[in-house]
């Protein structure tokens, strides 16, 4: 994927900022690797619920979330790219779950409002599937 200057200035900003953010709650659950700072697995599964990501995405754990357009979200924790764009890091993933279309623009997900603190705790849920 080709970006120019001052969309890569965005990006770079957009994960300094997310980086940024305070602790994590429940790190244990999420290999060592994938912990989200600022997440709550808990409050995720609530979030995935409540934008209807189960409307799109397979995803074990949550009742009726059997859409079959997005991927299956299924070993989360076991991926390596997001999107087959980007690394499957924490930042990333919030970055992704925010704006979807600023990492790849026309992609079937749309951005949907989601906050920062929102997109980490549906993150840190994600990073419980193994």
């Amino acid at each position: 994927m080709y970006m120019n200057a001052a969309s890569r200035a965005r990006v770079a900003l957009a994960f300094m900022c997310v980086s940024a953010c305070t602790a994590c709650i429940r790190e244990e659950e999420a290999p060592p690797d994938r912990r989200v700072r600022g997440g709550d697995a808990d409050r995720g599964k609530q979030q995935i619920v409540a934008y209807g990501c189960g409307s799109c995405h397979v995803i074990p754990g949550i009742t009726g979330a059997n859409g079959m357009v997005g991927p299956p979200l299924t070993s989360w924790s076991q991926r390596r790219i997001i999107a087959g764009e980007v690394a499957n890091t924490p930042d990333n993933l919030v970055y992704w779950i925010t704006v979807p279309q600023s990492i790849e623009p026309g992609v079937a997900m749309p951005n949907l409002g989601v906050s920062d603190g929102q997109a980490r705790d549906i993150a840190a849920y994600l990073y419980t599937l193994k």
